[in-house]
């Protein structure tokens, strides 16, 4: 079953055939900027797996100098997806339509949290990248 989803005002759409995983609420002062939100929820999966149904051509992405990057709709601002060498490999699971089959499973970069939110959650927090079994985005398959 396919995984659907869109910006706020329609005009962007996107389908992903495979399995989402390591979703996660990433607290960088990057994403805050970006979703303008305490963080942003984020879940990855195989970039070959991933196609625009419409609206492509409005789909603006910034790339940092790191290579990473956020695709958003140039019409209304969502924020769609995140980049990684050029590939698509995450999904904001906000723009999700339905259940995207996974719940976030951590909490990245806590350690430039913004200072006015609490998180009061049970779910793992890291300062950073989790150690030994989380790989960034621009690592995944």
């Amino acid at each position: 079953m396919a995984i659907t989803g869109g910006c706020l005002c329609g005009k962007v759409r996107y389908q992903i055939t495979g399995q989402l995983f390591d979703a996660s609420h990433c607290h960088c002062s990057m994403c805050r900027r970006q979703h303008g939100a305490a963080f942003a929820t984020y879940a990855d999966f195989n970039p070959a797996d991933f196609k625009w149904i419409s609206g492509e051509n409005l789909v603006k992405v910034y790339e940092t100098l790191s290579d990473d990057g956020w695709c958003f709709c140039s019409e209304c601002g969502s924020s769609l997806a995140g980049t990684a060498k050029g590939k698509i490999t995450s999904i904001t699971l906000g723009t999700v339509e339905g259940d995207p089959g996974i719940k976030p499973e951590s909490h990245i970069f806590v350690g430039s949290k913004a200072q006015w939110h609490e998180i009061n959650d049970d779910i793992p927090q890291f300062d950073e990248w989790p150690p030994d079994t989380w790989e960034p985005p621009s690592k995944a398959p």
